[in-house]
């Protein structure tokens, strides 16, 4: 066995755990109960997916500059999918939408009325 056929094995390995990581992500889309479950599903393996499936890339084509591009693309998936997760489940917390039932800790609902958008009107203070 040759290092070339080595490396494809591991690229393969990499690309399938890849696909099934975010196949599962898209299933949990569908199967969770809650949009807080659902987006844990979105985030996580999503992106754990992802990185498996561009290091397998990496590894079977092998050139810099595509090397470089995959790197790019890991480094802007890390930085921007948690924060974008995180904004949707405090914003869909602040709307009604996150069950309290399925909440193991509610950290948030000590401080909502602090944060609370001061832009709307109080209903009981119009005219």
């Amino acid at each position: 066995m040759t290092v070339q056929g080595v490396l494809d094995a591991v690229a393969a390995v990499c690309m399938v755990t890849g696909a099934l990581l975010s196949l599962a992500a898209g299933v949990a889309l569908l199967r969770f109960p809650d949009l807080l479950s659902r987006m844990h599903a979105a985030a996580k393996p999503q992106v754990l997916g992802l990185l498996l499936v561009l290091t397998g890339c990496a590894i079977r084509i092998g050139t810099v500059l595509d090397i470089t591009t995959m790197v790019l693309i890991a480094v802007f998936q890390l930085a921007t999918a948690p924060v974008a997760a995180h904004m949707v489940g405090r914003a869909a917390y602040r709307d009604g939408q996150a069950r309290s039932d399925l909440l193991l800790t509610d950290e948030l609902a000590p401080h909502l009325d602090k944060y609370a958008d001061q832009t709307t009107p109080n209903p009981e203070q119009r005219p």
